[in-house]
């Protein structure tokens, strides 16, 4: 059915199809991607705060020499857990969150190729969070940094059970983030708006591409190491056990081969967020938008070429450290691409100086540092000397954070008003940025010179008059000040979402599809099928570069109960539409019941153990079993 967008009647209809039940239950049961990617955003953001005042409590204890907050036990779980908090329960949920809000709306679509997967994986992310840090709160934290390097995590030197926890946890994890990628790739390839061919799609969905085949390539090495590392604590199998013939290298190899990439992972879709949101600010498109993608692809892929960077002073032969030490170079020039896209875009636009673009502009600033620094220890002579120093602290904040915090911040005010209907606080936003930036640099600039003077990474307390002191108590208060600016992004959060303007449904003039529905949009996103014939479907009429025109008006209903278009890979044509599923309580009970045989095997009660994976085999053939058969039929 071809429908005209007006039509009441059509509107009540797919209301009713897509519209979650009321009530705790359907809270619950819910597939809808846009609350799912709500509870990412908000659930990871919490995670922030929380790494947040971990990081807080560590710069009280390293403000002043010989100081006592915390002893080196407490100091050793509270910097681990910062690490892990960071990188693996903030930096890529955050990034899911919008994506898996967005990505339907970007793409013309209803939902995601897989809604109960989606969920799934959502559940299986906040219970391996929570599964971490009641090991954390119950003293039994992991202890031995996020990298958690064998030996030290053996049993013989680590015998509690808080690697044990931290492994499960990871191995855990990493099933929410491997599902998730899986949607991500299906849906781009299989669920576009007709005419959305793969050069016309958003860079935000290039990043957010790249990523999740990086995570499917790279995840599993890490999970393996977790397994074998807890089956060589728990039955003494010897994987890293050198006395017994094992590879204690094998572990940095392993995590490595996962850990670089992941690197990659949560900062190419934070660049897409960049690379789309910033053009809207300069009132122009994007220079070079087929480099840019281009240089995305290139990123990930170089980015499996360069793990034995962090591994350069482990006695490397000579040949493997000029390889890997030329990869390492060579990864600067895809990253150089897109600076100077957003540079040129920029200079050749008329920048609107609103809040988001001040975080997108202070994103470039910060990258560029990151990226000088991350250039210099790739030269291993240098990287000899600054290993294990706070230089290279220095260098991973500005990488992981800067290039992650910064655009996510201004993703939060660009697509609030989309999320709400109501715009955020310029005046508020201001402050805050201003402060952030500047408790930032004020943060992490001078731990480049703690490093060069030789401070060590992971030391809990220092003896007076090394050199160490002013700049660690610099650091301290720019750590305070930072806070205060996120805190006043939560502050500007609350209270808009009371009493901010009312936004309208494109508040920032923006090009995207995502902004051709009303803020907040319906539960199915768009009333029919939109129809693209160009990269910025709501700027077509000024640009003029072609003769064609999208479509968000005219297009295919699908209203026979909960459908999506199917298009073919590369040149998004109708190929059929699909019935998605209902909303349903299986991905929460997979979860939980997954939650539990985790627990179990952490407990040592193999029995409950086998029970749960029988029982995670049961939610599955129950999940699996269609409802009604899938209707394959004309668009």
């Amino acid at each position: 059915m071809v429908a005209v967008v007006g039509s009441n009647e059509l509107g009540r209809r797919l209301d009713a199809q897509w519209e979650r039940p009321r009530g705790l239950v359907g809270w619950l049961a819910t597939v809808d991607h846009k609350e799912i990617g709500i509870r990412y955003l908000v659930t990871a953001f919490s995670f922030l705060v929380i790494g947040g005042v971990e990081a807080l409590i560590m710069r009280l204890q390293l403000a002043r020499p010989n100081a006592a907050l915390l002893d080196p036990a407490e100091y050793n779980q509270l910097f681990t857990m910062h690490g892990v908090t960071m990188i693996f329960l903030y930096a890529l949920p955050i990034l899911s969150g919008f994506s898996n809000y967005l990505w339907p709306l970007l793409l013309g679509t209803r939902d995601m190729a897989f809604p109960r997967l989606n969920a799934f994986s959502y559940w299986v992310f906040l219970l391996s969070g929570i599964f971490i840090y009641v090991g954390f709160v119950t003293g039994h934290g992991p202890d031995a940094g996020w990298f958690n390097y064998v030996p030290y995590t053996s049993r013989a030197y680590d015998p509690g059970p808080n690697i044990d926890i931290y492994a499960l946890g990871m191995v855990f994890f990493g099933i929410s983030t491997t599902v998730g990628a899986v949607n991500f790739i299906v849906s781009l390839f299989k669920t576009r708006a007709p005419g959305m061919s793969v050069n016309r799609v958003p860079i935000m969905v290039w990043g957010t591409l790249t990523a999740s085949f990086g995570n499917l390539a790279a995840v599993p090495a890490v999970s393996l190491a977790f397994l074998m590392l807890w089956l060589d604590r728990q039955f003494g199998t010897h994987f890293f056990d050198v006395e017994q013939n094992g590879r204690p290298l094998l572990w940095q190899h392993l995590f490595w081969m996962f850990g670089h990439p992941w690197v990659y992972a949560i900062v190419l879709p934070a660049m897409g967020i960049v690379s789309d949101a910033l053009p809207v600010f300069c009132r122009r498109p994007l220079v070079g938008y087929t480099a840019v993608a281009l240089s995305t692809v290139a990123t990930i892929v170089l980015g499996f070429g360069v793990w034995l960077h962090h591994m350069f002073a482990t006695g490397i032969p000579p040949l493997g450290l000029s390889f890997f030490s030329a990869a390492s170079m060579a990864i600067v020039i895809p990253s150089a691409v897109a600076v100077f896209a957003w540079i040129a875009t920029i200079w050749t636009g008329r920048p609107v100086r609103a809040t988001p673009f001040l975080y997108f502009a202070g994103f470039v600033f910060l990258f560029v540092v990151g990226g000088v620094s991350g250039f210099m220890t790739a030269a291993v002579p240098l990287d000899w000397q600054l290993t294990d120093t706070y230089f290279v602290v220095a260098h991973i904040h500005y990488v992981l954070l800067g290039i992650n915090v910064f655009p996510v911040l201004g993703g939060i005010h660009f697509w609030f008003p989309k999320m709400t209907g109501r715009l955020m606080s310029e005046r508020l936003g201001r402050w805050s940025f201003w402060i952030t930036f500047t408790g930032f640099n004020v943060a992490f600039l001078p731990m480049h010179l703690t490093g060069l003077l030789g401070m060590p990474r992971r030391i809990y307390t220092y003896p007076a008059g090394v050199g160490w002191d002013g700049l660690n108590m610099l650091t301290s208060i720019g750590a305070f000040v930072v806070a205060l600016g996120v805190l006043l992004v939560v502050v500007n959060v609350i209270r808009s979402l009371k009493s901010g303007a009312i936004a309208g449904p494109n508040p920032w003039d923006a090009p995207t599809l995502e902004w051709a529905t009303s803020s907040p949009p319906p539960p199915y996103n768009f009333l029919v099928i939109p129809t693209v014939a160009s990269r910025h479907p709501l700027w077509e009429n000024r640009l003029d570069e072609t003769g064609e025109r999208s479509s968000t008006r005219v297009g295919p209903a699908l209203d026979h109960g909960r459908e999506i278009l199917r298009t073919t890979p590369l040149d998004a044509e109708p190929d059929g539409s699909v019935h998605m599923p209902e909303d349903s309580l299986l991905p929460l009970v997979t979860a939980l019941v997954m939650l539990a045989g985790f627990a179990a095997l952490l407990a040592h009660h193999w029995w409950l153990a086998l029970a749960a994976a029988i029982g995670t085999a049961i939610c599955t053939l129950v999940w699996l079993t269609p409802a009604r058969p899938a209707t394959l039929g004309a668009p």
